[in-house]
């Protein structure tokens, strides 16, 4: 059958549904329930919201006291010579530190493609040197598009990003679209994507680029918005707060709409409207980045939360342990059994093309190493979910680590750290010999 090239300007015509994390509780069962409505968290969860706040400890649910983790002050310096792998016993790393390379592993990685149900549905293309437009755009990531974010640049598509697109041969979503293209692209990407069905959404602005997501989505949903945003700052300073969204708008349908420096734009206020005074606002920037003024303003449209943290390691350990019991947003990382991305502070961008390990596989969130290095905050939390036994190791559950990132982002010690606290130990403290 003849394949028709649609391209359309400013709104996606597609039904968008999410990965869903269920119901509140404290149990992983594994994999999501695709058929969960979207925005839906499970209905368990009552339709009354907070004010503004910053949630206390108990929020995040019970934390493992008695876990503790000594980062190491001295190293084998030979370990990291002559490597036959990179790979540990509980991390997986993409040994690069280059965005397009970064996308196309994590593509080949979650979507092998060897039959229909491992292709994915849409590829989605981003622009090279716009993180802002690309962050909005993996929104865009989950079901039914379950596609990869590659990159085109000022000149088109690399050699190598259309080798993967025609390996992927991905099967279309609901409208049969295959390849979504995100911002102003030359004509020379929808040149080379002759014979694919293709969707266009333009534009440069971020904050009306979100917004049009935002109205897209529900367009296609009966005019339901999701209650449930993240909002963050456009501007440069921002950037280390505002990428810990990519994890989870790739994992659920909650889109982000930005603030800047001057305040609340307009396309955002005009979004934000549409809730009624509804909405629950999740503030991922400290005060610096988005003001107290600001998120007093932010109120006038629902409950406002801002995450903790006074940094961006900080902040994206909080937010991996975040859980809002009302509305079920939040990752609610406080027991074992989880997966983890580990990104350097000096290669965010890294961040958006290895948002899908989110969205499929183990459903990891964003944690920073700051300039490389697994700080006491790192260990600190992951000391508090280590896994443990009580009879036989075998009985699980497992914690792994994602790492994004080479040698020299990364250094292998960090990945020694990483695999070490990640490990399941005996309950009882005692060695993990005769297991």
């Amino acid at each position: 059958m003849k394949k028709e090239t649609i391209i359309i300007m400013t709104s996606l015509s597609m039904l968008l549904s999410a990965c869903s994390n269920g119901p509140d509780t404290n149990e992983h069962s594994g994999h999501e329930n695709m058929e969960q409505p979207q925005g839906d968290h499970g209905d368990s969860h009552s339709d009354e919201h907070h004010d503004d706040h910053e949630h206390s400890d108990d929020i995040f649910g019970e934390m493992n006291k008695n876990q503790s983790y000594e980062i190491p002050d001295e190293f084998n310096e030979a370990a990291s010579q002559n490597l036959q792998t990179l790979m540990t016993k509980n991390s997986t790393r993409l040994n690069t530190s280059e965005a397009a390379a970064a996308s196309i592993l994590t593509s080949q990685m979650i979507w092998p493609s060897t039959h229909k149900n491992s292709q994915p549905g849409t590829v989605i293309l981003i622009p090279e040197n716009n993180w802002q437009i690309g962050l909005a755009a993996v929104d865009l990531i989950h079901h039914p598009n379950n596609g990869p974010v590659l990159h085109y640049s000022e000149k088109g598509i690399p050699e190598n990003v259309m080798n993967e697109i025609k390996r992927l041969n991905p099967k279309g979503n609901v409208n049969k679209t295959q390849v979504m293209v995100m911002g102003d692209a030359p004509d020379a990407v929808t040149q080379q994507l002759q014979g694919y069905v293709i969707q266009e959404v333009r534009g440069s602005s971020p904050e009306k680029f979100a917004a049009d997501i935002d109205q897209t989505y529900a367009e296609v949903t009966d005019n339901k918005y999701p209650e449930s945003i993240i909002i963050v700052s456009s501007e440069e300073n921002a950037k280390p707060y505002s990428l810990l969204a990519a994890n989870w708008i790739a994992h659920m349908p909650e889109p982000i709409l930005f603030v800047n420096d001057k305040g609340i734009p307009e396309e955002t206020k005009n979004a934000l409207k549409k809730r009624d005074g509804k909405a629950n606002l999740y503030l991922l920037g400290a005060k610096k980045e988005i003001t107290d003024e600001v998120a007093k303003e932010l109120k006038t449209y629902g409950s406002v939360t801002r995450i903790k943290g006074k940094d961006p390691v900080s902040m994206s350990v909080e937010f991996a342990k975040f859980k809002d019991k009302d509305t079920g947003f939040g990752w609610g990382l406080t027991d074992p059994g989880h997966g983890v991305s580990f990104i350097s502070t000096t290669t965010p961008q890294l961040v958006i093309p290895a948002a899908p390990f989110s969205h499929l596989g183990k459903h990891a969130p964003l944690v920073w190493l700051e300039n490389g290095k697994a700080n006491k905050t790192v260990v600190d939390f992951l000391a508090e979910i280590k896994p443990a036994f009580k009879e036989n190791p075998q009985e699980g559950p497992y914690n792994h680590g994602i790492i994004i990132g080479d040698l020299q982002a990364i250094p292998y010690q960090t990945q020694g750290i990483l695999d070490d606290v990640l490990e399941i130990v005996p309950a009882s403290g005692d060695a993990h010999g005769g297991h």
